[in-house]
């Protein structure tokens, strides 16, 4: 017999009061055995899930300053990028400058050339041009001379009469 059964059947505990005593003493039981046994577990895997949620929200954390710390390394990247494609920009174009002024120079150096060469061979034609119209007037001259003479004139007196000629047109054109 229980000590709870003994206690009613000597009297010292009311019949009424037994089931509430019962239901108490039930409960320290399981209590106590909840307390020995159960909580220990329960309270270690709560601890074990909290240990787990904090190394969580600390990796995360942890992810998350590593983001920050690539995004700022990226945009520092661009950032260079950014400085590095404006430096080419600025060296293609004051390599296109360049190259044009060496082409202008060149051109303009082709074309003085050029003019000096058109400048020699006009003065070449007018010499040329000169020494035939002297020549076809010197020849006019002595046809007009000997005409006039109404004799043959001889070589040296051909050169004579080119000579003077040749100096009186040259005095005349100055």
């Amino acid at each position: 017999m229980t000590p709870i059964l003994l206690l009613a059947e000597v009297q010292l505990i009311q019949p009424a009061l037994l089931p509430p005593i019962t239901a108490w003493a039930v409960f320290l039981v399981v209590f106590l055995i909840l307390w020995k046994k159960v909580w220990p577990t329960v309270s270690t895997a709560l601890e074990d899930r909290n240990n787990k949620i904090v190394s969580e929200i600390e990796a995360a954390e942890q992810a998350r300053k590593d983001a920050k710390a690539a995004q700022a390394e990226f945009e520092r990247k661009l950032g260079e990028a950014q400085q590095q494609a404006t430096l080419m920009i600025r060296q293609a174009q004051a390599e296109a400058l360049r190259a044009g002024e060496e082409l202008r120079s060149k051109i303009e150096t082709e074309l003085s050339e050029r003019q000096r060469r058109a400048a020699e061979e006009i003065e070449a034609a007018r010499r040329s041009a000169v020494a035939t119209l002297e020549a076809q007037a010197a020849d006019l001259a002595v046809a007009v001379a000997s005409r006039i003479l109404q004799r043959e004139i001889n070589a040296g007196d051909q050169r004579a009469l080119i000579n003077d000629s040749i100096r009186q047109l040259a005095a005349s054109r100055n």
